[in-house]
């Protein structure tokens, strides 16, 4: 077996024992009913915690957490615009928004008289 066959052959492994994780936090939290709510809410949490723990360790979770580091990254270059920016395009829009629905109206209209005036 190469090294990358094994090492998919691992992933897929992990991706069975994430999901046998995942179902029996589903399983378990209608199993317990009769357990306090808290302690059921727990188990599930710290059974999905230990799910995504072993899903970050494949070869698609690492990617995962580099390209979510990465975004974090982009992010804080983003150069977010000044609230009179955002007040000034606001009012631009809305004025454009105004102006198509009154165009659009008399249009309607004058079709509709030319309609009427045609058909009787």
């Amino acid at each position: 077996m190469s090294k990358g066959t094994a090492s998919k052959t691992l992933d897929k492994v992990k991706w069975l024992i994430s999901l046998a994780i995942f179902s029996s936090a589903v399983i378990a939290n209608s199993y317990f009913v009769e357990v306090a709510f808290l302690y059921r809410v727990l188990g599930v949490v710290f059974l999905f915690i230990l799910g995504l723990v072993v899903l970050a360790t494949t070869s698609f979770g690492s990617n995962s957490i580099k390209l979510m580091r990465e975004s974090r990254t982009e992010i804080r270059k983003v150069v977010w615009p000044t609230r009179l920016e955002t007040t000034q395009t606001f009012l631009v829009v809305f004025v454009s928004i105004v102006l198509l629905v009154i165009f659009f109206w008399g249009l309607e209209s004058l079709l509709s008289f030319l309609t009427k005036l045609v058909l009787g």
